[in-house]
């Protein structure tokens, strides 16, 4: 689980309004940094202040960078604990978007905030920098390849699906503003899949230079949270909550699994926490994974008189028992 960090209001930091447009970000950035550079200002905060105003100009330059920054709306002030909520970029279509890429700019920030890493990684998420393309002769070349991260059901993994997707790619309007153009794609689920893996789109990236062929879009996959199931690779775990006895004496119990329910055999002894596994009952694959009942325990309320009897009697057979021994 990400641990939270302080959340830093790049509006505040650069002093313009949410609705400010590219060039009015961009004067804004230059007037800081003119005033809180090292090399000028001698005021002993002066270069962490110059590192945040460099910071906020690299995501509110940056379309793709703004406006998934920009999802968290007006709510959220500075220094505030924050931290992501799962799949918060989920949806969100990025151009030339790689691991490891740079944040861009053209100016050395150097490190960024553990606020800015907790949502665009450590060399942020690529982007497009805010750059205009430039204007030349018109040569052939492929068109970039987009990324974006879709989250669908565990039981889509199981079975495989067709599911209609819909991403939203940042882009800039006639005024200078981030919008949101939208589009939705029919996209196939393979059965088998895993979170963290790409599904390859080809041709449905960026547009090609001079008619060339456009670039691939890869969709990263992540499972929506599941009410019952939690998933760790291809292996899938559920609770299975038990009577004492049941625990103690062993039963046969039905075990939800997201293919179905299945009978399992609880041998005696099974505590709380203990790991029953399905063979080959995770996700498929080859090998497929495991599936795991992890057993929990559940007393009954006394809430009768007969209830509160059946109790002293339990007491009074495991009197030499001591829950507390060692």
């Amino acid at each position: 689980m990400l641990a939270a960090v302080k959340f830093r209001d790049y509006y505040e930091t650069l002093g313009v309004p949410r609705t400010a447009t590219v060039d009015e970000i961009k004067r804004a950035y230059r007037k800081l940094a003119r005033k809180f550079h090292p090399d000028v200002n001698k005021e002993k905060d002066a270069e962490a202040q110059f590192k945040e105003v460099g910071e906020a100009y690299a995501v509110l330059k940056d379309p793709e960078k703004r406006a998934a920054y920009d999802r968290f709306g007006e709510n959220w002030k500075a220094g505030q604990d924050f931290t992501p909520p799962p799949n918060w970029d989920a949806g969100f279509e990025f151009s030339g978007a790689r691991p490891g890429g740079g944040a861009g700019g053209g100016a050395d920030f150097g490190e960024f905030s553990d606020f800015f890493e907790s949502l665009f990684g450590r060399g942020g998420m690529g982007g497009m920098g805010g750059e205009a393309p430039r204007q030349g002769r018109a040569r052939r070349g492929r068109g970039e390849d987009h990324h974006a991260k879709v989250v669908i059901a565990l039981e889509d993994a199981y079975t495989g699906a067709r599911r209609s997707l819909t991403l939203r790619m940042p882009e800039l309007d006639d005024d200078g503003r981030v919008a949101l153009k939208t589009r939705t794609l029919e996209v196939t689920i393979p059965k088998g899949i895993r979170a963290g893996q790409n599904l390859r789109l080809q041709g449905q990236g960026g547009p090609g230079l001079g008619g060339g062929p456009a670039g691939d879009l890869y969709l990263e996959v992540e499972f929506e949270p599941h009410a019952r199931f939690r998933v760790d690779g291809r292996d899938v775990a559920v609770d299975l909550p038990l009577a004492p006895w049941e625990s103690e004496l062993g039963t046969t119990a039905r075990v939800a699994t997201p293919s179905g329910e299945v009978e399992l055999t609880v041998p005696p002894h099974s505590g709380a926490g203990r790991k029953l596994r399905l063979r080959g009952r995770g996700i498929p694959g080859e090998p497929p994974g495991d599936l795991y009942a992890v057993v929990s325990i559940v007393l009954p309320r006394a809430q009768s008189d007969a209830d509160k009897d059946a109790y002293r009697a339990l007491s009074q057979a495991f009197s030499r028992f001591d829950p507390r021994a060692g």
